[in-house]
């Protein structure tokens, strides 16, 4: 054993691993949740500060000291109850957006905002980060979704919209001639436009949403008999919500009670989704490691190296020092040269060399007289044990039981008789 010291105390080298291991867990979340930062890429999404962004309507509502969440769990915006928000892109596959609103029917309201605005990011030393530049209108191509809905966009040649109206309020649009409205069988109108096309809407089902009503300045008792059952509301025209819009304060309390009235619950989160605008959590084997039903294995795999750093801590003793490669001396030599004859399997050749050495050892050692042929030195070696009455088998057996080993345990069982004949002789 060495009796070197370690240059780092225990505790420090426990602290190193505790601190690797906290951090590798902390990056396998940060994966799996994608907390890069806060989105602001110029995006319709509540990360966006630009013109199509919705981060104005988020920080209102914070402003409130309401729960608002920003959503970037697909799996979760299933189940999460409150009010949720989706901001699709217009290329956004209809059928998952209905598959996420159909499961949220009995576990919380939903607004889906439409997309308008195609922009791009604006490039200068006066711009900020996550500005855009507004160049064209996109009518989104939901298919699969509320495909009895047409949507429709005014051109920069359309008559003026005149602004938007709800109940006894009224406020401008950011641009009056490229408004987006929407038409279509089963839709309660929320917010119309000047000239009647509507803005807004919440799908008309069994529901009974009272706050909506009140909102919308309707007949309170409208609406079906079916309490559980929560409203889908669509924001047609985004310039309602997004950031362009809310520039005007008649629009941005407005906006503020359409959600409001939409959740019917101060209580519960407002989260607004991200996942469709590609910022979703994605599943990987780094991720689904700490999730059922492997997170039973990785806790085993856990536990397991903490034992094993435990028993690392508390071994008897400091670590070995191994040797060098190559060890010098005759019995690193004769050691080598065993091994090689193990390993080549021809043991069984060294049987007769062996024999015979032991013969001439012992004749040279007895002074027995030389030229005398192998057989008669092996006799006079025989009658050497007789004079000094030396039990056991005779040379000559010995070395003959040896010469017809063929077995690597049979060639060393026989090879000590004879060694043990030497010594008692010698």
């Amino acid at each position: 054993m060495s009796s070197q010291v370690s240059p780092f105390p225990r505790g420090t080298v426990i602290g190193m691993l505790l601190v690797g291991a906290l951090a590798f867990v902390a990056l396998l979340w940060f994966l799996g949740n994608n907390t890069g930062g806060s989105g602001n890429n110029g995006g319709a999404h509540v990360g966006g500060h630009g013109l199509n962004g919705y981060a104005g309507i988020a920080r209102m509502l914070e402003a409130e000291d309401l729960d608002v969440v920003r959503q970037r769990n697909r799996r979760t915006l299933e189940t999460t109850p409150g009010l949720l928000i989706l901001t699709p892109p217009a290329e956004a596959d209809g059928k998952d957006i209905a598959k996420v609103v159909e499961a949220r029917r009995y576990v919380g309201p939903t607004i889906v905002v439409t997309p308008k605005w195609m922009a791009v990011g604006v490039s200068g030393k006066k711009a900020k980060r996550g500005w855009v530049q507004v160049f064209g209108t996109s009518a989104p191509q939901w298919e699969g979704f509320a495909d009895n809905v047409t949507v429709e966009i005014g051109t920069e040649k359309s008559a003026p919209a005149g602004g938007w109206r709800v109940g006894g309020r009224r406020g401008p649009l950011p641009d009056d001639r490229q408004v987006e409205t929407g038409s279509g069988r089963g839709l309660v109108p929320i917010v119309n436009a000047g000239n009647g096309k509507v803005l807004a809407a919440w799908l008309d089902d069994d529901g009974y949403y009272p706050a909506l009503n009140q909102f919308a300045g309707i007949d309170p008792g409208y609406g079906g008999d079916d309490e559980g059952l929560y409203p889908v509301v669509l924001v047609f025209e985004p310039d309602l919500l997004d950031n362009w819009g809310l520039a005007d304060k008649a629009t941005a309390l407005m906006a503020r009670d359409l959600i409001l009235a939409t959740a019917d619950n101060r209580s519960q989160p407002f989260a607004f989704d991200m996942t469709f605008n590609g910022f979703g959590a994605s599943r990987n084997l780094l991720t689904l490691a700490f999730e059922p039903p492997f997170l039973a294995a990785t806790l085993c795999l856990l536990l397991a190296a903490l034992a094993v750093m435990w028993r690392a801590f508390h071994r008897f003793g400091p670590a070995l020092q191994s040797g060098p490669e190559i060890v010098n001396g005759k019995a690193a030599l004769v050691a080598n040269a065993a091994g090689l004859i193990r390993r080549a399997g021809r043991v069984h050749l060294v049987a007769a060399p062996y024999a015979n050495a032991a013969r001439e050892r012992l004749a040279f050692a007895l002074g027995l007289p030389r030229g005398q042929s192998a057989e008669q030195t092996e006799q006079l070696i025989d009658a050497a044990q007789d004079r000094r009455g030396l039990q056991g088998p005779r040379f000559s057996a010995a070395a003959a039981h040896l010469r017809a080993a063929r077995k690597p345990h049979d060639l060393t069982r026989r090879a000590a008789v004879v060694h043990q004949i030497e010594k008692d002789l010698t």
